[in-house]
């Protein structure tokens, strides 16, 4: 709060400051303001206050000591209701007095000879600050809980401003995502994009960065109403860190002021090693409260074409950034930059318009390059198609980013890196009949071989260059070949594509290649929908391409009765079915090699043998190795089960160090890790009868766990307790 200039003297004045920076507001208990309070600390320069008038020392004063005027010489409180010393104890001359002292009935007399004119205006200030930040606190709960109800960002953004106290924004920050803690998720998702849509525009950044400090001081609070507060808040801060309304160095900061031993710790650990060090965490904290998911790809797709259309005609470039961010669709900015981009080469006459767009939204951090290039390689893979309806398109292309790169918003190597793939998609023809030829004398041979090392050496000396085109054709001629042949060559074909590493653009535009030639394969392979999906469901549970892949293909396809439309969701409800890893794995036999797959029984026994042998003091890259090589990634829970079972039996901390590496290093992912956690718990009582402490012991150990980040939210160690009791595990 802000004092007229003049009216305190320097020291006063540093006072103050210094108390309202180390007096946290939200701190400050009724108790510690209470007027009543008993004692008052003395002052700094009376190391003697005299005592209260209702102490008997004071009735014994000594002779002559109130000569003279009692109000000049008496130096004890002339109010008969408070016994306390003037100004709590705390005074002398130019001294603070008791702070945040809210005393409506002890007051300041003039004639006291420790009296200054400034006294007046001090306690004033500091009544008025006390009683400004109490009635904002009122004002921003009632806030939150209209904004639950009407979900109206305007409104609420309006009577924040309104408010006019943005140096108490923190608390709003604090206690909108409190209360959104202890509500559903509906709530949580409003208040995520509630923060995103105020940041910087009504509440500043550095009030953002103190109310999640707060948050963090408060975690131990929480933890006390909330049971799950660590997961809750840990989610709130990767959704501000993926939102960009809080800094990655924010966590490292918080994580070295806060006390080693407090919540706010554990909901840092969790933050970083649960959320943001996930693949795809981006995608995974925005659905996380069920953001986006009532949104399709075509819906984002036209919401974006009508914010470009609007802005050609208004020029509002404020408004269209504005529109980009209510989007709430970061990792889908991509889109954006290919549809600003391709509707500048379409009407030039708003070129200069559509670019000063993206070049603003980049700028400022909107759109980041990441997107910018991948929506620019967007284009220029689907530049030959774009030239049928805009001529000239590679010369317009070229001219664009030559700009971008000029003005200094796309970097020099980017448009290096671009431009030389722009020459490389002008690919002879000559070429590729040549290469589709010996890509299917390859295949072929493959299919006899089943030397997947040859093929990749093949590869490398026929497309040295690693045209892009290439790769897709390879893809396209391999899967069509294999569909036409036994479940052998199938399962052989999606083996050697998750061995040769192509870049996952250059499988999808080959996916796209075949479900545009479907109808042509139906002659011969009439089955050509379900092959086609099952190869795709299979690609995406091999890691060769990502769920987003999937809605890429599929955005291509948006025909509801379209061939690719079908594909797509018979691929997604494979994906969809219970135990879907295990089951489209072994779809044609095979268990992620080449060679028939094995049975469980033989799959856990290789687990077991090749855990004993690196408890016994084996390598432990070759146990990485090992399991690596099982090419069972759905399957790694029995890794942590089998882990826990030995840990368990023998206390063995090699293995528990074991499991934190597999996990550190990817090779063991969250899921899984509490899928084998919950195994364990589901055969305690069958481990019991050879480790009567298992339970005990398995309980560390998920303590252990849950330290370390390990589980996720849906396993609840308070759940299992419970359960335990109750003889359901």
């Amino acid at each position: 709060m802000d004092f007229p200039a003049g009216k305190l003297s320097n020291e006063h004045q540093e006072q103050l400051r210094s108390a309202s920076e180390s007096a946290d507001p939200l701190l400050v208990s009724p108790l510690q303001i209470s007027p009543k309070s008993p004692r008052s600390p003395k002052s700094p320069k009376s190391p003697k206050s005299p005592k209260s008038p209702r102490s008997p020392g004071d009735r014994q004063s000594k002779p002559g000591s109130d000569r003279g005027s009692p109000l000049k010489n008496k130096k004890s409180s002339h109010s008969p209701r408070d016994g306390r010393p003037k100004k709590g104890g705390c005074g002398g001359k130019g001294t603070w007095g008791g702070l945040m002292d809210t005393d409506d009935v002890h007051y300041i007399d003039p004639n006291d000879p420790n009296y200054t004119s400034s006294e007046d205006t001090e306690r004033t200030s500091t009544k008025d600050m006390v009683a400004a930040f109490e009635e904002y606190k009122k004002k921003a709960i009632i806030l939150v809980e209209e904004y639950f109800q009407n979900d109206d960002i305007t409104s609420t953004a309006n009577e924040l401003r309104e408010l006019g106290m943005s140096c108490y924004d923190f608390y709003f920050i604090k206690k909108l995502v409190s209360m959104a803690m202890d509500r559903h998720d509906k709530e949580k998702e409003m208040a995520a994009v509630l923060l995103s849509a105020l940041y910087a525009e009504v509440i500043k950044p550095q009030q953002v960065y103190k109310g999640f400090s707060k948050l963090l001081e408060s975690a131990d609070d929480f933890i006390v109403d909330i049971p799950d507060a660590v997961d809750i808040l840990a989610l709130f801060i990767a959704r501000a860190v993926v939102d960009d309304i809080l800094p990655p160095a924010f966590l490292a900061k918080a994580n070295s002021s806060l006390p080693k031993d407090s919540k706010g710790i554990e909901v840092i650990k969790r933050a970083e090693k649960s959320y943001l060090s996930a693949p795809l965490h981006a995608e995974v904290i925005e659905r996380r409260w069920g953001g986006s998911k009532n949104k399709t790809v075509e819906d984002v797709k036209d919401k974006i074409n009508n914010l470009l259309t609007e802005y050609v005609v208004s020029g509002e470039k404020n408004e269209a950034c504005r529109c980009i961010k209510d989007l709430n669709m970061r990792f889908f900015h991509h889109e954006i930059v290919k549809r600003a981009i391709i509707m500048a080469m379409e009407k030039q006459q708003a070129e200069y318009r559509l670019l000063d767009l993206v070049k603003k939204a980049v700028e400022e951090g909107l759109i980041n390059s990441s997107q910018l290039s991948k929506g620019l390689n967007r284009i220029i893979d689907n530049i030959d198609d774009l030239s049928l309806d805009i001529p000239n398109a590679r010369v317009i292309f070229q001219s664009i980013i030559s700009k971008a790169a000029s003005e200094g918003w796309l970097c020099i190597s980017s448009l290096k890196s671009l431009s030389t793939q722009l020459e490389k998609q002008q690919v002879d023809e000559k070429l590729v009949k040549e290469f589709k030829l010996k890509a299917q004398s390859m295949i072929k041979e493959y299919f006899l071989s089943g030397d997947i090392v040859e093929v990749s050496r093949i590869l490398e000396s026929e497309n040295s260059s690693c045209l892009a085109e290439l790769n897709a054709i390879f893809v396209k001629k391999l899967i069509t070949l294999a569909m036409d042949r036994k479940n052998r060559e199938k399962e052989m074909a999606s083996v050697l594509l998750s061995s040769v590493c192509f870049p996952a653009d250059d499988v999808v535009n080959g996916f796209v290649m075949l479900i545009e030639a479907a109808d042509d394969t139906a002659l011969d392979i009439p089955i050509v929908v379900e092959d086609l999906a099952m190869f795709l469901a299979r690609a995406e549970v091999d890691e060769v391409l990502n769920p987003q892949h999937m809605e890429e293909i599929g955005s291509q396809f948006y025909e509801p009765n379209s061939i690719g439309n079908k594909v797509v969701l018979m691929a997604k409800s494979l994906l969809k079915g219970r135990l879907s890893g295990e089951r489209i794995l072994r779809c044609w036999g095979g268990g992620g090699s080449s060679t028939n797959g094995w049975a469980i029984e033989d799959v856990k026994d290789k687990i077991r043998k090749l855990l004993e042998e690196f408890e016994s003091g084996g390598d432990a890259k070759e146990a990485y190795r090992c399991i690596k090589e099982l090419g069972m990634p759905f399957f790694h829970h029995e890794v942590v089960k089998k882990s826990l079972v030995i840990i368990i039996e023998k206390k063995s901390e090699r293995l528990w160090g074991f499991l934190k590496e597999c996990f550190s290093m990817g090779l063991i992912t969250m899921y899984q890790m509490t899928k084998g956690f919950a195994r364990v718990a589901e055969s305690l009582d069958d481990l019991a009868l050879d480790v009567p402490d298992a339970e005990k012991q398995f309980k560390v150990y998920v303590e252990r766990a849950e330290a370390e980040g390990w589980l996720d939210s849906t396993f609840s160690f308070s759940r299992l307790g419970h359960s335990m009791e109750n003889g359901f595990c």
